[in-house]
């Protein structure tokens, strides 16, 4: 499989951590980022801080590895808007009620 993305200019990965994996998938994915280390761009998305990435990775050695590879020579955004999906959520949800009350 690391062969297979290699071929790629750029990997997405979406919401990382966000479905809690067990040790063996978090040593995949820190296995594809040391990969993707200054051989190709990997594009992620994460709504944790860096500091709280242990919850991730599990170990802080493999965190602070995992970052340093991630944030050496990147662009980092942050950004501090509502969730689209949670104002999709909300927006589905009120519709519903106004529905129900008809």
């Amino acid at each position: 499989m690391l062969k297979h993305l290699a071929r790629y200019d750029a990997v997405l990965m979406d919401d990382i951590g966000h479905v809690q994996q067990g040790r063996d998938e978090m040593e995949v994915l820190f296995t594809l980022l040391a990969e993707r280390y200054e051989r190709g761009s990997v594009m992620l998305t994460r709504n944790l801080p860096f500091f709280k990435w242990e919850a991730i990775f599990k170990d802080p050695m493999t965190t602070a590895a995992a970052i340093d590879r991630l944030v050496h020579h990147s662009v980092i955004l942050v950004l501090n808007v509502q969730s689209y999906r949670l104002k999709e959520s909300q927006r589905r949800k009120a519709d519903r009620s106004k529905q129900g009350a008809s």
